[in-house]
This record gives C-alpha cells, sequence and structure tokens, in this order.
C-alpha cells in the first residue's frame, strides 16, 4: 500500500539535467508529480563549462524561495539593488519581481521551491534601481 503523493528522493540517486539555464544543471525532487504540478523543487548547481550570461527576467509565480546549499550566487533585484547570497541564506522572490543574476560561484549549489510546478518566465526590460 502506497500513500498518494509520497516522495523521497535520495542524493545517492541524483540524476542532474540541464534546464531554464543552460549554465545551470537541475536536480528533480519528485515534488512536481507528488503534488499534481502545484509545486516544483529542485536542486540547482552550475554546470562546468556552462558560459553564464543573465537577462533580467521575472517569473510568473504564487510563490519562490532559493535556499543556498553552498557556495554564493548574487541577483539584482528591483527596487533592491545587488543581493549576496552564500550558503545558509534563503531568499523569498515575491511573485513578478524583475531580477537577473550578477554571478555564481563554480560550486554553487541551490534549493529552489517554486508554486505553480509549471511556471514561466519572462525576458523584460532592465531591472529597476532602489529609490534613492
Amino acid at each position: 500500500m502506497t500513500t498518494p503523493g509520497f516522495v523521497a528522493s535520495h542524493a545517492r540517486d541524483a540524476v542532474f539535467e540541464r534546464g531554464l539555464r543552460a549554465f545551470f544543471e537541475y536536480r528533480d525532487l519528485g515534488i512536481r508529480q507528488a503534488t499534481g504540478g502545484r509545486v516544483v523543487a529542485h536542486v540547482i548547481r552550475a554546470a562546468a563549462g556552462g558560459e553564464f550570461s543573465s537577462q533580467p527576467h521575472c517569473h510568473h509565480t504564487t510563490f519562490q524561495l532559493v535556499y543556498v546549499l553552498q557556495g554564493w550566487i548574487e541577483f539584482e533585484y528591483e527596487g533592491q539593488g545587488a543581493v549576496r547570497l552564500e550558503a545558509g541564506a534563503c531568499v523569498h522572490q515575491p511573485p513578478g519581481i524583475r531580477h537577473r543574476e550578477l554571478g555564481h560561484s563554480e560550486d554553487v549549489e541551490l534549493l529552489e521551491i517554486v508554486m505553480p510546478g509549471d511556471f514561466s518566465t519572462e525576458l523584460v526590460d532592465a531591472v529597476q534601481p532602489p529609490p534613492a
């Protein structure tokens, strides 16, 4: 007998694939399938040899959380400016916030949880600076 929606994902079985950004690899944690698409969760890490580039964009979400497992990553957020996140740091990206990545360490690894599981990403004009 199994419990509907139960999923366990183990590092020993991890499979990373290229995804939304060519310079990252993504490990699906099985949450999208377990929640019927309501939530997606994945571990993201820097891809060896991936050429970094980032354009301002926003995600059409209802919830997005990024937790840094190791290394560092830096974003520029609309109305906030540059925010550097290091291992142990967490950020909630409000729905629709314009942002872009400024850079990351070669060993960066992130946990990202997003609702809905099938969110979309839109390229936008430049990120607006914080008020003076």
